[in-house]
């Protein structure tokens, strides 16, 4: 199964998803994040998740006769490349976009739900721009982009700080311009 089929599954993004930050979690701390997910549900995908090599166990013990397992995601085993990209269907792509978007719904609804909502200080906000670049331009303005985020990709937990979620979207305009 390659990386794009195996993260389409909505269950597995969501679990994923949880992992972001360089996260490590049971999967009772995971069952706790994903409370809607059926235990059974979380155990088989989180054991395909591993056996595909995108969680690996990181720590293991005994607890109440049982082996407890924590996992880490290995970030690069879960990059879609040019090639399958490339190779997914319109379909394809719409199944995956979905699956995002769910996630991001998952979000948020979570942040509403947890009953201390302000925006501000939260940092939480949700904003469309458009602008006008060439393509030098805006492979200029993504690799900007990246240099700003990339530092703190590496950042650990620490007392005081916050796991925070970005996403991002880039869609084309249209392909006009106003005539003078």
């Amino acid at each position: 199964m390659d990386s794009v089929e195996l993260l389409l599954h909505p269950i597995r993004l969501r679990i994923v998803q949880a992992f972001l930050g360089d996260r490590t979690l049971t999967t009772a701390g995971l069952s706790a994040e994903l409370g809607d997910v059926p235990p059974g549900s979380l155990y088989r995908q989180v054991a395909r998740l591993v056996d595909a090599g995108v969680l690996e166990v990181v720590d293991e013990r005994r607890v109440r006769g049982t082996v407890e397992r924590t996992y880490r995601l290995r970030l690069a085993a879960t990059a879609i490349t040019a090639d399958q990209l490339a190779a997914m269907t319109p379909e394809d792509h719409r199944r995956a976009f979905l699956a995002y978007i769910a996630g991001v719904l998952v979000d948020f609804d979570r942040y509403l739900d947890h009953g201390d909502i302000d925006f501000t200080r939260d940092g939480v906000g949700y904003h469309t721009a458009g602008f006008w670049l060439d393509d030098t331009e805006f492979a200029e303005f993504v690799t900007e982009l990246g240099r700003v985020i990339a530092p703190r990709l590496t950042n650990r937990p620490a007392p005081g700080r916050k796991r925070h979620i970005l996403r991002t979207i880039h869609l084309p305009g249209e392909d006009t311009t106003e005539s003078d």
